[in-house]
């Protein structure tokens, strides 16, 4: 490899070509320097496509499309605004299907982006912030660029990295991208101390994106030897690692290490991973693998929603006509939970949207994401609905009184209407 270049020194003509796939990590693991560059030199490999993950930088813009051909499997972050301007195709993949389509180049990833570590003293790199459907990237792709960032930690991963495997690398000290979130609330403390009440001792636990994941993990401080097999890690692991509640120590594979695909977080969670041997990336292949997540007893699914329909259907990809979501992971893990001795899924959500839209409806306004075959325990600020085991007419109760009290009297006469209820 060359030695690494300046970031006004890029160029990407002759690495990236006009029909080339290209990809890069998402959300706090994107190489920011080096998706400027990209957008900026697009005319240079007009046609390529790209790959997106979650989005939270926002270097992408809808007038980057004019060149660049762009897909995601997901809304999340500012690929709402790329799809809302049609300028984005929406990939309805599971998470757990992308390794298998990487490699299989129904998503071409013959350029891949990467921001990394500097190096240990052995000279490796590590991935930093994100190892999941890179790992397979690293495999297939004809050419990899990396951003050598001082400001990423360097992790244990299932792929370390030397200069040689750079055709072309970058130096840089920029923070990483910033999630889009902060820290909980009281709604969210309140959903919370609910969802807690599912979580016993021993427990293995996985958690989606955003505040409310951390703020379950705030409601366990006083749970024993939890463990953690995820496709996100967040702020919310931090003191809980520290203080002793989360060892491990009863996973029977990948004992004693917290186990996820992408570090989604704060400065806080990136110093606590720098160098930890208890935190380790994986791959999307070993952290949704159906046979990986069928030997973890007492799984518990902690997973969000956009809306929740009275029989336990959950849409995760459409608000007001908007896609804002994904398929993504939460299908894999919910039945992971379900099949798991011991274990639940939990579908947590805030009741509602202030006091004019309720989050629990009769009818989605979009697709399913996970089916009411799936479904396990839903909890907002209002309670916990536990559908296992329930009819139909079973369900609708449970789902009206947790829903906000504005809402319970329609969502009563709607479910009468579709007969749903009887007298």
């Amino acid at each position: 490899m060359p030695h690494p270049v300046s970031a006004d020194q890029i160029d990407l003509s002759g690495i990236v070509r006009p029909d080339d796939g290209v990809l890069w990590g998402q959300a706090c693991a994107e190489p920011q320097t080096l998706v400027e560059a990209l957008v900026a030199q697009r005319r240079a490999f007009s046609g390529a496509g790209v790959f997106l993950g979650i989005n939270y930088a926002g270097i992408v813009r809808p007038e980057h499309a004019d060149h660049l051909r762009l897909s995601a499997y997901c809304g999340a972050g500012h690929n709402r605004a790329l799809a809302d301007a049609r300028a984005i195709e929406i990939c309805p993949f599971p998470y757990s299907k992308l390794a298998e389509h990487i490699r299989t180049r129904r998503i071409r990833v013959d350029v891949l982006l990467l921001q990394v570590s500097p190096p240990n003293a052995r000279g490796e790199h590590s991935l930093g912030l994100a190892a999941d459907y890179l790992v397979p990237a690293l495999d297939v792709a004809r050419v990899v660029v990396a951003e050598i960032n001082d400001q990423v930690p360097w992790t244990n991963a299932d792929r370390l990295l030397r200069a040689e495997d750079f055709a072309l690398a970058v130096r840089t000290s920029r923070a990483p991208a910033p999630v889009p979130y902060g820290a909980p609330g009281e709604i969210e403390r309140r959903i919370a101390a609910h969802a807690a009440d599912y979580v016993p001792d021993g427990a293995t636990l996985e958690f989606g994106l955003g505040a409310l994941p951390d703020a379950v993990l705030e409601a366990l401080g006083g749970r024993r030897d939890l463990g953690v097999h995820s496709g996100a890690l967040g702020d919310g692991i931090v003191d809980l690692m520290r203080c002793g509640v989360i060892t491990n120590a009863r996973k029977p594979l990948d004992s004693g290490r917290t186990v996820g695909g992408v570090l989604l977080g704060t400065r806080e969670l990136f110093d606590f991973a720098h160098q930890n041997p208890d935190i380790w990336l994986r791959s999307v292949e070993h952290t949704h693998d159906p046979r990986v997540l069928s030997q973890l007893p007492n799984f518990v699914a902690i997973n969000s929603a956009v809306e929740v329909d009275l029989t336990g259907q959950v849409n995760a990809e459409v608000a007001n006509g908007s896609y804002v979501g994904a398929v993504g992971g939460a299908p894999d893990f919910v039945r992971a939970a379900n099949q798991s001795p011991g274990g639940v899924s939990l579908v947590v959500l805030p009741s509602s949207v202030g006091t004019k839209v309720s989050r629990i409806v009769a009818r989605l306004s979009g697709p399913v994401a996970t089916p009411r075959g799936d479904a396990g325990v839903f909890v907002t600020e209002h309670g916990a609905a536990d559908l296992r085991g329930l009819s139909l007419a079973q369900r609708v109760p449970r789902m009206i009184a947790i829903a906000h009290p504005a809402f319970r009297d329609a969502l009563e006469r709607a479910a009468r209407e579709q007969g749903l209820l009887r007298d």
